[in-house]
């Protein structure tokens, strides 16, 4: 829906409306907030303000990137992979309710989500997994007391794990948001960060009395990446979490975390009952046809088929006869020949032009023309592109 289809439908709705007057607040918003969102998307903020209905095939055109994100809009839609997830928990005050958060990430940044009452259930039954990316539409946005956007999810709102139409690996990992931890400098200070590294060394707990005299409890452990290592300090309910999984050598991933500086004026990273830490999955990396050299093993590409496949017997130095499917696949960085070898050749024999393909743990070689080709093995997976 272009910029004049909304304007037309803010009049329609309210003809006391003049285009003049859209255009003259269209601007007004560009100042305010520095140019940091498109026109189209403004002016459906000013339509959805004014009280226009826009429907829901429409509504999901105007999806947000988490950097668009302003305190106070409602009826938003945002897509992102799930990086952190944060139990529920139950209170009452007039009545009775539940909230649980997570935190999503997109190419522009990373966001907190918060779910409200029957929504938290999707944290409680694991509808909601870390890694999976979900759509979160009909949600409102707040401020929270840091100075943060976060998008609230009420009664109204939709949560859809894995939604149709939607290419999971558009979204970006934990690991492209994380903090090398040899760039830390004094500078990070009070910030938020996000690591990934295995941690290396790991302290018993301590409990200790509050000047109220209540009891807290802290544990250390040292976590290190390839560039240097750094330690962790972990407070109170956070120490019995990850006592139940903490050991030297697990893989973690630590979002939301705070850089302090350490008694021997070092810097430490303090962990919270705002941050999450859990092990890190391991990522598939695919890589960009551009990128291939000769002699790469065990890596996973995708791109589209554009030629027929074409399938022949071929003889082995050994004698065997077996099948082969060759044909050419392209991304947006270049183009490449595949030999689909065997049990292979009978999925790519069905392929069409125009078909999305993955292709795990394969390898490339240079084949007879001495041109880079990809290759099959046993262990090869050949996958449709959701």
């Amino acid at each position: 829906m272009s910029i004049n289809e909304i304007i037309d439908k803010i009049i329609d709705k309210n003809p006391h409306i003049s285009r003049e007057q859209l255009l003259e607040r269209l601007k007004k918003e560009k100042t305010k907030i520095g140019g940091l969102i498109s026109d189209e998307t403004l002016m459906r903020m000013i339509a959805t303000d004014l009280g226009l209905e826009i429907q829901k095939s429409d509504a999901l055109k105007f999806l947000l990137s988490i950097k668009d994100l302003l305190p106070n809009l409602n009826d938003v839609t945002i897509v992102g992979r799930v990086v952190a997830v944060f139990p529920s928990k139950t209170f009452e005050k007039i009545k009775k309710g539940k909230v649980a958060s997570l935190i999503v990430a997109d190419k522009s940044g990373l966001l907190r989500v918060v779910l409200w009452d029957d929504k938290a259930n999707v944290i409680d039954s694991d509808e909601i997994k870390i890694g999976e990316v979900a759509r979160f539409s009909h949600g409102y946005t707040k401020e929270n007391r840091r100075g943060k956007v976060e998008l609230h999810i009420g009664d109204k709102g939709e949560i859809e794990s894995n939604p149709k139409g939607v290419k999971a690996e558009d979204f970006p990992s934990i690991e492209d948001f994380a903090t090398k931890i040899n760039e830390i400098t004094k500078a990070y200070r009070t910030k938020r960060i996000n690591l990934v590294g295995t941690v290396e060394e790991v302290f018993s707990s301590l409990t200790f009395k509050r000047k109220d005299t209540s009891e807290g409890k802290v544990m250390r452990f040292i976590l290190k990446d390839e560039t240097a290592e750094i330690p962790v300090v972990v407070w109170n309910q956070k120490v019995d979490e990850l006592e139940k999984f903490l050991r030297k050598g697990s893989q973690l991933q630590i979002v939301n975390a705070k850089v302090k500086t350490a008694q021997n004026g070092g810097l430490e990273v303090h962990v919270n009952i705002e941050t999450y830490v859990g092990l890190a999955k391991p990522t598939e990396k695919f890589f960009k046809i551009a990128d291939l050299k000769e002699g790469l093993k065990k890596l996973n590409v995708q791109g589209e088929v554009i030629t027929e496949p074409i399938l022949r017997e071929v003889k082995t130095s050994d004698g065997e006869i077996v099948k082969l499917a060759v044909f050419e696949l392209q991304d947006n960085t270049g183009r490449i020949w595949v030999s689909a070898w065997r049990k292979h050749a009978d999925f790519a024999e069905k392929l069409k032009l125009g078909d999305e393909i993955l292709l795990k743990n394969v390898y490339v070689k240079k084949g007879f023309s001495g041109q880079l080709e990809i290759s099959t093995k046993n262990s090869t997976q050949m996958l449709y592109r959701k």
